[in-house]
């Protein structure tokens, strides 16, 4: 199929087109662009709601596809889904000219759409947190982010995002947002408190972190765990190995991901204790996807090489196959 056979189809009313069809949407340009825009300009709400859908999930699963040209276009669609799907969408888009327009959405009139937004901007904070580039735009993103947190008029959604995306910016002023988060009573900002202590990777926030993993609340623990995991002190190992049989799927999940983060002999004991008590595919697979992770840790080169054989011998498996 060519693009202007696909404008067409997408065009019309009809069946959506085949979703393998759809990556000729794929890292489009120049004119294709402004064939597409004009297409776009006339394609109904549920149509652009689940064109961004498909491509999001095709752009998932393969990392040489891509959107970005349709998502930042459908940034500012005139439907709120189409906008929140759009940020989602440009989760591995890098250029930092990005980043003035998710600011731009910070003003959005929809909630969804401004945390999307904040969580956009938390993780451009990050990657210039890690790399120590970009300070000023960094400081910018800072005080952007700030700004919202301290709106006592947004929800507390919204401002619980903007304080998860400054736990990684290393200033006095965002701990003591962390604290006062914390200590709010406010149930979303607790939590949020606790996964921006995690983004922050301190031990100085552990006590808390291991406190919370008793909580009665199992998106709390899910948190708690997530920032043990973060934080990567092996003073955590025992409180993650109790969440490891936790009633919910998500904080088990967690901790066992915690785990492989943490590593050592520790906790590799307590995955490999797990994998055999289980015969949960789902359980298992995580155990699988954390001891993994916990050779990574301890030996980068080696697990490198290790995966290249795998990829080497399914690839010739491959073959013989043929």
């Amino acid at each position: 199929m060519s693009l202007d056979t696909l404008l067409t189809t997408l065009a019309s009313p009809d069946a959506p087109p085949r979703t393998t069809d759809l990556t000729l949407l794929s890292a489009i340009g120049g004119a294709e662009r402004e064939r597409f825009l004009d297409v776009w300009r006339t394609l109904s709400i549920q149509r652009r709601r689940d064109l961004v859908d498909r491509l999001t999930v095709l752009a998932e699963d393969n990392v040489e596809l891509d959107f970005s040209p349709v998502f930042l276009v459908g940034l500012f669609d005139d439907d709120v889904q189409v906008r929140a799907q759009s940020v989602r969408g440009l989760w591995e888009y890098e250029g930092l000219d990005l980043v003035p327009l998710l600011t731009r959405l910070l003003r959005d009139p929809e909630a969804i759409v401004r945390a999307e937004a904040l969580e956009g901007l938390g993780r451009f904070l990050l990657e210039m947190e890690l790399e120590g580039r970009d300070e000023d735009a960094a400081e910018r993103i800072a005080r952007e982010l700030r700004g919202v947190y301290q709106d006592e008029s947004q929800l507390a959604d919204v401002r619980g995002r903007a304080l998860e995306a400054l736990g990684v910016y290393g200033a006095a002023w965002v701990d003591e947002a962390i604290e006062g988060a914390y200590a709010s009573g406010d149930r979303r900002l607790r939590i949020s408190a606790v996964a921006a202590m995690g983004r922050s990777a301190e031990p100085k926030w552990l006590p808390q972190v291991l406190r919370e993993m008793g909580s009665d609340d199992p998106e709390m623990r899910f948190e708690a765990a997530t920032a043990a995991g973060a934080i990567g002190d092996e003073d955590a190992i025992d409180h993650l190995a109790v969440l490891t049989s936790d009633d919910d799927a998500e904080v088990q999940e967690a901790a066992i991901a915690a785990l492989g983060e943490i590593g050592g002999p520790r906790a590799r004991s307590i995955l490999q204790s797990v994998a055999s008590e289980s015969k949960d595919e789902r359980v298992l697979e995580a155990v699988s996807d954390a001891l993994a992770a916990a050779d990574f840790l301890e030996d980068p080169l080696a697990f490198k090489l290790y995966l290249d054989r795998s990829v080497a011998e399914d690839a010739d498996e491959d073959d013989d196959n043929a």
